[in-house]
């Protein structure tokens, strides 16, 4: 530190102890500016030690100050990488949010933790600002999911810098349930994981499938108003099709050609929660198309699971696995599994066989209709 800046810092220091014993609201103000001064143009030098004792300073001068000078303090704080932790978190938990907010939406001091625990326990304001962040991540998007209300959810799904957890997704696909805003959101997000993609789209209105194929066009005069049509090219469209899901695809399909593919690989699978994999490792043992597969995987009931693995002839050890999967991903009631098992050991395959044709039948007739 410079001479100059060494005589400036006693000298304040001195003002600082005079404030803090005997000063005015208005003399705390004019000291908290100049202090903030000091650092903000020495912060990139200043060492661990100085920041800290600049910490120690600021929580002194913001007690019994007016909400206008915090804010202004918050303001000035949030964009510095190196501003001292314990002031930014003292004012990420005020509860005023003019206060809050700009260090909840800026500050790079405030870990996940923080993040995560005014989330829980702060105001919707708070989330509000907290979804604006530059990068939020999963643990973070989850708990704003979980409390926010419609505003704060929407802001989060918008923000491009948010990463979501599976469990995050799952409720989001919930929530949008009677929503078109948020269901073509979520629907837009490249990361969706596809069985939840899946059931968004089966739950979505036609308007919501419309603006999801309207995103990745076919080709001039390939386009039909038909909700049946305009769901099969939503959940075909590029778009819907993740990197993730295409390498698990490819994956599967490589197996398959090297004659690797049988039911020890799908029940794991299944029993590793990897729905794109289990499914188009199913779809080849039943002789299927992908899509096929994913119509009846993604039933409500546990039908279409069975009959597939009855063409392919599976044992109910592996069809267990499966629907065991499918119950944990959609996050819904577990499935009877010893009902389940008995109709699965009466069906026949010739019956199966029956019913696979009709789905065949039913997407081969879906361009047409």
């Amino acid at each position: 530190m410079s001479s100059k800046s060494a005589a400036t810092t006693e000298s304040l220091l001195d003002e600082l102890q005079t404030t803090l014993a005997h000063g005015t609201v208005a003399r705390r103000v004019e000291t908290l500016r100049r202090v903030t001064d000091l650092f903000i143009n020495g912060a990139v030098e200043f060492s661990n030690d100085q920041i800290a004792l600049f910490d120690d300073v600021f929580q002194c001068l913001i007690v019994h100050i007016e909400t206008a000078a915090k804010a202004l303090l918050a303001n000035r704080l949030a964009p510095i990488d190196r501003a001292p932790p314990l002031i930014i978190r003292a004012l990420a938990f005020d509860d005023l949010i003019e206060v809050a907010a700009p260090v909840l939406s800026q500050s790079e001091r405030l870990d996940d933790d923080a993040l995560i625990e005014n989330a829980r326990n702060k105001s919707q304001a708070h989330l509000m600002a907290i979804s604006t962040r530059k990068v939020l991540s999963g643990a973070v998007t989850d708990a704003l999911v979980l409390r926010g209300n419609d505003q704060v959810i929407q802001s989060t799904v918008n923000n491009p810098g948010a990463q979501f957890s599976e469990r995050g997704f799952t409720r989001l696909v919930n929530r949008a349930e009677g929503d078109d805003a948020l269901a073509t959101c979520i629907g837009l997000r490249p990361a969706l994981p596809r069985h939840l993609y899946l059931k968004l789209i089966a739950k979505a209105s036609a308007t919501v499938r419309e603006r999801l194929e309207a995103a990745n066009p076919p080709l001039p005069g390939d386009v039909s108003t038909a909700v049946r049509e305009a769901t099969r090219l939503a959940r075909s469209a590029p778009s819907a099709i993740t990197r993730e899901t295409a390498i698990a695809h490819a994956l599967v399909k490589s197996l398959h050609e090297d004659g690797r593919l049988d039911e020890h690989q799908l029940v794991a699978f299944a029993e590793a929660g990897k729905f794109d994999e289990a499914n188009a490792a199913l779809a080849a043992l039943a002789g299927v198309s992908v899509l096929i597969a994913e119509d009846m995987m993604v039933e409500t009931r546990a039908e279409g699971v069975m009959i597939l693995a009855k063409v392919a002839g599976m044992s109910w050890p592996t069809v267990r696995a499966i629907i065991n999967m499918r119950d944990e991903l959609s996050g819904t009631e577990p499935s009877d599994l010893a009902a389940c098992k008995e109709t699965y050991e009466r069906l026949r395959p010739s019956t199966a066989q029956q019913v696979l044709r009709f789905h065949r039948m039913q997407q081969t007739a879906a361009p047409a209709a």
